[in-house]
């Protein structure tokens, strides 16, 4: 199975240097292999340009620009180019299945960030052992970085990639290794229904704060903000040193936002992978839930709209998307796999609304947001412990439907 590895490293400062130049320059070869592209559909090329063309003309770069292209790793060149290459699969295939088509832009300064070393040992050697904290990390072109590397690598490093985030370096690194072995059983399955007031309620009627971490940070962000709009927009090796801090400082907070978040999905995660061997859950579409609504024409005054509800929409987005849901689900799928446990999604609807004594479904089963009260048998109970008995009840349904097939 295959495991990422993420650690921050120490460059000196003509190391940052040499880094900063190596994502200029792979983001220059992005570029110009992108507007080759552009020119030649813009021109009615009967040929179209593809990776292998591209890949071929390397050579002839490096050799006319040996100070800024030639001194960088010949694969990591070939992957920017492969990633160009998805990005127009990509575009291609979003067409013909109907969806809304995004064209591969250009890339700025701030979004070229990673630069990806296809194997271990070319142009990049992983050299390091556990516990050690002389760890380093060889780039052609940059040198042995030091990397302050917090767990041992399992298995045989396959892929070296370097990644910035904003004055931060770090390596990830992608691993083979054999399965572990699974958790012994505990013989206990839930059922968890995820929400805004509490981000998660399991069948058991366990209920887990919601942190609002981007609700707690709302305050400082919005300073830092403002501070920053006071600013005219120019460009980046014009600004002021007190722009740059400006910046660095909107950055910083939204970077710590997102390891909150992780840091309490990784521990949520882990609580019910470690308790429970099948966890069902609802397969939300996020995306869908988060839909800004439709317009309303009005139609006694042309040119207006009546009130739709957006404001209130657009809170309750901003709380869907501070909840994290996605990284959530992502995370423990990934945990219940390598401890052997199941994780099984099932359809969402009306899994608050019906009841699990009788059976019953209607909308005015729920009452209020927290209230469950069936009218038809008059059970009661919090919506949503109800919602997660519900959850669970159709997961362990499905779990053996897809045993008897």
């Amino acid at each position: 199975m295959i495991r990422a590895y993420k650690f921050l490293m120490r460059p000196t400062v003509g190391q940052a240097i040499a880094l900063d130049e190596m994502l200029r320059d792979h983001r220059s070869l992005y570029n110009g292999a992108l507007q080759e592209r552009r020119d030649a559909y813009r021109h009615g090329s009967r040929t179209s340009v593809k990776y292998g063309m591209q890949s071929a003309q390397l050579k002839e770069i490096r050799a006319f620009d040996p100070e800024r292209q030639g001194r960088w790793s010949f694969s990591s060149q070939q992957t920017t180019l492969r990633r160009l290459d998805k990005a127009f699969t990509a575009f291609f295939r979003r067409i013909k299945s109907g969806e809304t088509p995004g064209y591969p832009r250009f890339r700025g300064v701030n979004r070229f960030d990673t630069v990806d070393f296809p194997k271990d040992g070319d142009g990049c050697r992983w050299d390091a052992t556990p516990h050690d904290p002389r760890t380093r990390v060889r780039f052609q072109g940059v040198g042995h970085v030091r990397v302050n590397q917090h767990r041992p690598v399992v298995g045989k490093v396959k892929t070296v990639s370097v990644k910035r985030e904003g004055r931060k370096w770090f390596v990830v690194l992608t691993t083979e290794q054999p399965r572990p072995e699974p958790l012994p059983a505990t013989g206990s399955v839930v059922g968890i229904d995820l929400g805004i007031a509490s981000f998660l309620t399991t069948s058991s009627g366990e209920h887990l704060d919601n942190p609002r971490h981007g609700r707690r940070a709302a305050e400082r962000l919005e300073a830092a903000q403002r501070a920053l709009a006071r600013f005219p927009r120019v460009r980046r090796d014009k600004r002021t040193a007190n722009h740059r801090r400006a910046v660095e400082k909107v950055a910083e907070l939204h970077g710590k936002v997102r390891r909150q978040r992780l840091d309490h999905a990784h521990k949520t995660a882990l609580g019910l992978v470690r308790e429970h061997d099948v966890i069902a859950h609802e397969d939300l579409k996020i995306s869908n839930m988060r839909k800004a609504p439709k317009a309303k024409p009005d139609s006694e005054k042309p040119g207006t709209c009546l009130p739709n509800g957006a404001a209130a929409k657009a809170g309750l987005n901003r709380s869907i998307a501070d909840a994290g849901w996605g990284v959530f689900l992502t995370i423990l799928r990934a945990k219940a796999e390598s401890a052997g446990r199941e994780v099984i999604a099932v359809d969402p609807r009306n899994t608050s609304r019906q009841c699990p004594e009788c059976g019953h479904t209607a909308k005015e089963n729920r009452p209020t947001q927290e209230e469950f009260h069936c009218v038809g048998c008059g059970h009661r109970a919090h919506a949503d412990t109800v919602g997660a008995l519900n959850v669970l009840r159709a997961g362990l349904v499905r779990r053996e439907a897809q045993a008897a097939m």
